[in-house]
């Protein structure tokens, strides 16, 4: 293994224009840790934030942008068992990925599903891991509930719709466009709901209303998800694309008997990431590998063109996930 790597980094805060090509030393693992010899990494939301310098990596975490990549474990650390050099695998990060080597916690590896390649795999760890710790370990998802996934074109909207319908619930999805409402329909949505000339709202009431949301939109979405939820409704919040600050009633949280709840999986303990992975492998691998739940792959850029891929993602006009390639 050489010494020294390429990799993307942030020279300042700012647009996607301060991601530039550097050379960093090759990381070493840690006790617990392996490190990856990077085939493909994902480009994520995070990533963007973190770029814009509001989303500091937690501590001793690297400054390098990169929550997930796919790859080969080249070294393995003190502690580890069940991950030999030479495997392949799949892995959320706490941060490095967008570099030729990254190090992680072995327990955030999971082996690259039958039937998948490398490409397909580096697009499954964050999405995967939000939506279900989300949807179904902290929001509860049920069969035959009526859920509803905002965004529902992105990477986390295209996995939740798969995996919600995968588990027997019925799948309710906004988007922006008549291409992605189709998408959200190819993947096993219900009902595909154009922001842009319906309101979400009345949709879901005339159903019934929402027992779960999962929204990334915040801003003035949140006073209207309450008004779209079912009695004894959840809503998970996981991020604020409008913004996190709003007026809302609260007596109808009280006469409805809501749920409102959310969480970010960057900052949480290695241990609760790693209950996570376990939850993955066993209930959710065996799908992937059934050819029940595949990711949705927008696009491909070069690890030099990080910064295309970001402005790919900001347009907001993916479908699917967006990689970098770097092996």
């Amino acid at each position: 293994m050489t010494e020294m790597m390429r990799a993307v980094e942030i020279t300042k805060p700012g647009g996607p224009e301060v991601l530039q090509l550097c050379e960093r030393p090759v990381p070493q693992p840690g006790h617990g840790e392996v490190v990856i010899k990077v085939a493909y990494a994902g480009v994520n939301r995070p990533d963007a934030l973190q770029r814009a310098g509001a989303y500091d990596p937690p501590k001793g975490a690297s400054d390098l942008p990169g929550l997930e990549a796919s790859g080969e474990v080249v070294a393995v650390g003190a502690g580890v068992e069940g991950i030999a050099a030479g495997d392949q695998v799949c892995a959320l990060l706490p941060g490095g990925g967008y570099a030729e080597y990254v190090a992680t916690p072995a327990a955030h590896c999971l082996p690259v599903p039958a039937g998948l390649d490398l490409k397909q795999a580096a697009c499954l760890p964050e999405t995967f891991f939000t939506v279900w710790s989300n949807v179904f370990t902290r929001g509860g998802l049920k069969a035959g509930e009526r859920f509803l996934v905002h965004g529902g074109s992105s990477g986390i909207g295209t996995t939740a719709i798969q995996l919600a319908k995968a588990f027997g619930a019925r799948v309710f999805a906004t988007a922006g466009s008549e291409e992605k409402c189709q998408a959200c329909l190819d993947l096993g949505a219900e009902r595909a709901i154009n922001y842009r000339d319906e309101d979400f709202v009345k949709v879901l009431r005339e159903e019934g209303g929402a027992n779960l949301i999962l929204d990334m939109v915040g801003g003035d979405y949140i006073p209207r998800n309450v008004k779209a939820m079912a009695e004894d409704g959840r809503l998970v919040q996981i991020a604020f694309l409008q913004g996190p600050k709003v007026e809302l009633n609260f007596a109808l949280m009280m006469v409805k008997r809501l749920t409102l709840t959310g969480s970010t999986l960057r900052p949480q303990s290695d241990l609760a990431k790693a209950e996570i992975a376990q939850d993955l492998r066993e209930a959710v691998w065996p799908l992937i590998e059934a050819g029940k739940v595949a990711p949705v792959m927008d696009s491909e850029f070069a690890l030099e063109e990080a910064a295309a891929a970001h402005a790919r993602m900001e347009s907001s006009g993916h479908i699917g996930k967006i990689v970098l390639k770097v092996g």
